[in-house]
């Protein structure tokens, strides 16, 4: 379905200082689903959370979106189809989540940030929790498309704290939300339109606490034509200033549009319609 209209590099590292690494990166190139997720739990649980949200995920987003029929799709009635998805997986997942965490002991108090994309018809639906991020790089600007969940950007948002002493503060990881704390959550779910040479990167925290966004910007400006270069830069780049955490990230690039193929019906509507203005 997604095949040739888009390019997937994945690159996931525990960093210097963990012993071993609880982000977990999952995408299938056919249908355009990409995930990250960032554990967190004593006894190893946090891989054990992310892991579990990205499968239920990945899996269940994958099935629905094969299930619709082609021919009858429209942005107009893909866009939303595709948001209550992302919502009814999400909510499956941190319900799996939380029970787990209740039922085993070792488990107890897991939880795992989330950034999970769609891509389809020309969209990019994105869906989140906690403080990974997905970046957008259109032309030579990079936008933060998600705002963190956490106690800092609250901050920042009310003005208590500037965008560049969030920078430097140490309480980066009070998290607001996160995927299975709670038997309820509410994912930021957006839609935007996607062009011909975007490049979509998801990272963990651990990219993103360590290297600011303008040599972020940069990097992809560079290598943006080679996306497994691109990848290994930003996290050695991480790794090279501490890599106090693990680092995780995701890079898609859209290399040709990929509107709705129509049915013969719906192409005949819309040529009727033309044809009438």
């Amino acid at each position: 379905m997604m095949n040739g209209s888009i390019e997937i590099v994945s690159r996931t590292d525990a960093g210097r200082v963990r012993s071993h690494n609880e982000d977990f990166v999952l995408h299938e190139q056919e249908t355009g689903v990409v995930l990250l997720a960032d554990g967190m739990g004593g006894y190893n649980a946090g891989e054990v959370a992310s892991g579990m949200a990205a499968r239920i995920i990945v899996e269940g987003l994958s099935n629905t979106w094969r299930g619709l029929t082609t021919g009858k799709r429209t942005v107009a009635n893909s866009v939303p189809i595709v948001s209550e998805a992302i919502r009814a997986q999400v909510e499956r997942a941190n319900w799996a989540i939380f029970e787990k965490a209740q039922s085993d002991p070792q488990c107890s108090g897991m939880g795992t940030t989330l950034v999970v994309s769609l891509l389809y018809d020309n969209q990019i639906t994105v869906g989140h929790i906690g403080d990974s991020r997905l970046y957008r790089l259109r032309g030579e600007t990079l936008d933060q498309v998600t705002k963190d969940h956490s106690l800092l950007q609250e901050q920042v948002d009310s003005g208590v704290i500037s965008k560049e002493d969030a920078r430097k503060s140490r309480n980066k990881n009070l998290l607001t939300r996160a995927l299975g704390i709670d038997p309820k959550v509410d994912a930021d779910i957006h839609s935007y339109t996607t062009e011909p040479g975007d490049l979509y990167l998801l990272c963990s925290d651990g990219l993103n606490d360590m290297v600011d966004d303008e040599e972020i910007r940069l990097t992809l400006i560079t290598l943006q034509s080679n996306l497994a270069l691109a990848a290994d830069q930003l996290v050695m780049s991480a790794n090279d200033n501490g890599g106090r955490d693990n680092v995780s990230v995701v890079l898609v690039k859209v290399l040709q549009a990929f509107p709705a193929k129509l049915g013969w019906k719906a192409r005949l509507k819309s040529w009727f319609s033309s044809r009438g203005n």
